[in-house]
This record gives C-alpha cells, structure tokens and sequence, in this order.
C-alpha cells in the first residue's frame, strides 16, 4: 500500500454503463473499491509497457553478429532467452 506515503491524482473518466457495471463487479471480487481497481489496471498495464521498452532498449544495445573473420560460438539457449518469464523454477 505504497499510495498511502505519495500525493494521489484525482481523475475523472466516462465509462459506458455496461463497462462500468462490469468494473464495479471485478473491483467487489477483488475486495477494493473502483477508484483503486482502475489505478491498479492502469498501473499494470503500463508497467507492462515499461518492461517491453527495456526489453526492447536492451536487444538494440547488443552488437550485431560478426559474419566474418573466425567462426564464432553460437549464444547458448539461456543467452537467446534470458528472460524471467521463460525461467522455470
């Protein structure tokens, strides 16, 4: 409950009333209020955004392959799929 320690914004939105209906049941499910059910929507999703851009920031800071001169090791499976979501543990 990190909100509690840093300033809120206040924001109003227009939903339909089919999508509103079906908000205020996903945010009773969870056992939150509507207000914090978006934001938590809304952060996630946008966290999910920020993961992509670093993922993608990275792969473009790599060098290219050498395709010439001496032959060079191919990059093991973990290097090609160094990601946590494919590590199973």
């Amino acid at each position: 409950m990190a909100e509690n320690n840093r300033a809120l914004a206040n924001v109003t939105i227009t939903l339909d009333p089919d999508t509103a209906a079906k908000a205020r049941v996903k945010a009773a499910e969870a056992g939150m209020s509507l207000s914090r059910y978006i934001g938590d929507v809304l952060r996630a999703q946008l966290g999910q955004d920020d993961e992509y851009w670093a993922a993608y920031r990275r792969w473009k800071a790599r060098k290219p392959w050498n395709l010439k001169g001496p032959p060079e090791r191919y990059p093991t499976r973990d290097e090609l799929y160094d990601r946590p979501v494919l590590r199973r543990r």
